[in-house]
Formats: C-alpha cells, structure tokens, sequence
C-alpha cells in the first residue's frame, strides 16, 4: 500500500508566524502531562495467533502542546490512542497522567479521570445521535457529571458555540442540517465542554475538505493559545501533521520508528519510511520535475510479523542485519529519536 499523496494546502498555510515562532526542536522545559511507558496492545486471532497492534510504545504528552502520530491506516495510532481514553486496556505497560497510572482506575476513580481527557472523532456525522439537537449534544458530558443545571443548558451551549466560532443560533439544529466542518466544530466543543487538559483527535479532519481541514487546525492552534489544552493528533497526513504538532511520532506495524520536532520533519527525516511518507507528499508548490515516490510493496501482516526489523520488506536500503535484530530507538540529535540499524 502506498502512503496518501496529500494535497498540503493546509500544511502550508495554517501556523501564522508567531504560532511557528513557538514551535520548538525540544520539549525540553514544558511540564509532562501524560507518559505512555512500554506500552503494549494485543488482540486475539484466527488459529491462536495473537495480532500485535501496538508493540512497545513509549511516547510522551507535554501540557499546551500538540504531539502528531502519523501512519498508514493499520500502523496502530488509533488504538494506541484509545488506550489514552480508556476505551481500550493496554496488555501491557503504563500510562501515567498527571504521575497516576489510569490504567489501574476503576469505578468512580475512572469516571471522573475522563473528565480531563476528552476526544474528537473522525467521522462528525457517525458521532452524534441523529436525534438529538445541538444543544443536547455538546451539554450532555455536563449533564453527566451534574456540572450544571437543565436551566444553565442554553446559555452554556451558546457559550461553547461561541468558542468554536459557530452561530448561537445553531444549539437547536440537528447534526443532518449542518456541513461536515460545522458538525466537526460541535465535535470539539463537546470535547471542550468538561474542560479537559487533553483533547485526543482521532483522524479528526480525513473526512473533510482541505480548505475546512485549514480552518480546523486553526481553530485547535487558537484554542491551545488561549486554554493550554494539550493535543494527541493521529493523522495519516504528513504534510498536515508537520505543519502544527510540536513533536511527531511516526508510526509503523505498531512500532514508533521516529519521534522528532514537527518543524524538523521536512529536512530532518532520516528512518526510510519517514522519507518515503514525505516523497509521496502532493503539493500545488512542489518541484514537478520530480517523481512523487511511493512504496510498492504490502506492509506484513501484524499476525505475521517477520523477525528483525518491521520496515524490511519494503525499504529499498535493508541490510542482512535488518532481517535478523529488531532496531531500537536511538537519540540522534535533540528530540529525535530514530529506530533504523543505519544509524
């Protein structure tokens, strides 16, 4: 399967200048907020075998800032984030929030956990009941937490339209009678509602237009300024990830085989599928005299996974090393990290 050859429009124009005067090649001096340790997921397969969606993960969240997760579909980015959620329990290893491990939370302890970490889905109109109005929607987690009151519903629904840039008008509309953009912007302000220090976007722009994509991330960059919300966005997008998270982690067959500072990625990229993403890129401003590249071959199956390095059968640069020994990651410069026997 080849990586998305993505039209960049958004990735070329959405950080203003002072937004990319704050990105910063380390996070060195921002406050952890969430820390995935070892962290392992496995599902049951046909025949016993046992299907490895995230092997090893060790990624770190930092208060008011964006952590990007980019992969082919199938890579295991969205089940690693579900795991921040608590949709899913990892097999193995730790997430600590705020120093606790939510992954031993239950009960009550779990419940209120959730309030503080808050997600946006990828499909706007697969997230909502169809039957319920604006106003029911984006109240509903205050209402389930006896955050307010059914009097205060109006005027707190107003409010967090107003906060998304929509219409007050719009808190008695029903998710049908809006454009994608719009209900993707009530996707947010539900996640906002309960004010959380993360909100997790799960492919959260795939299914829009780019120039509605562009009006997004936008929105996200703004809202990170005025609140200090942390973000984990998962995207199979290069270019558009690139263009506002702070660090990058890039995913394959459920290892992270990069992590490195967002505004680095176009000239800093060393692992050959980080490269390749980036070759497979489409852009209006690109250099048309040279070949888009893409990668031919089929990534393995994550039940069959071949011993040594994930990447292998697809990197044009293997080595007999490759085939035999798993790579590790390895600090090669100031927030960068690569897992590649090259280095």
């Amino acid at each position: 399967m080849s990586p998305e050859k993505n039209e960049s429009t958004a990735a070329e124009k959405t950080l203003t200048n002072d937004v990319r005067e704050e990105k910063t090649g380390n996070e060195t001096g921002h406050e952890a907020i969430l820390t995935a340790s070892h962290v392992t997921k496995q599902f049951p397969a046909s025949g016993g075998r046992t299907l490895k969606a995230c092997n090893d993960i060790n990624l770190t969240v930092y208060r008011g800032r964006t952590l990007g997760i980019v992969g082919e579909s199938g890579c295991g980015k969205s089940t690693f984030v579900k795991m921040i959620v608590q949709m899913f329990q990892p097999t193995e290893g730790q997430i600590l929030f705020d120093g606790k491990d939510i992954t031993k939370l239950k009960g009550e302890e779990l419940r209120q956990s959730r309030k503080k970490i808050q997600m946006v889905f990828q499909d706007p109109a697969a997230a909502f009941s169809p039957k319920m109005k604006i106003i029911d929607i984006i109240t509903e987690p205050l209402m389930n937490f006896k955050l307010i009151k059914r009097s205060e519903r109006e005027a707190k629904a107003k409010e967090l339209l107003r906060m998304v840039e929509l219409p007050e008008d719009f808190i008695y509309r029903y998710p049908h009678n809006m454009s994608g953009g719009q209900r993707q912007r009530v996707g947010i302000a539900r996640a906002l509602a309960l004010e959380p220090e993360i909100i997790v976007c799960d492919e959260a722009t795939s299914a829009l237009d780019v120039s509605v994509q562009d009006r997004i991330i936008e929105l996200l960059v703004k809202l990170q300024k005025e609140k200090g919300i942390s973000f984990v966005f998962i995207c199979h997008d290069m270019a558009l990830v690139q263009s506002f998270a702070h660090q990058v982690a890039v995913m394959y067959l459920g290892n992270i085989v990069e992590t490195l500072p967002g505004n680095e990625v176009a000239t800093n990229a060393q692992h050959p599928y980080t490269q390749a993403m980036l070759g497979a890129i489409f852009s209006t401003k690109m250099d048309f005299t040279k070949k888009i590249e893409s990668i031919e071959s089929e990534a393995p199956s994550p039940v069959d996974t071949p011993p040594g390095c994930p990447f292998q059968n697809r990197c044009d640069r293997c080595m007999e090393i490759c085939k035999k020994e798993k790579p590790s990651l390895k600090t090669i410069g100031k927030g960068h990290e690569v897992a590649c026997h090259l280095f």
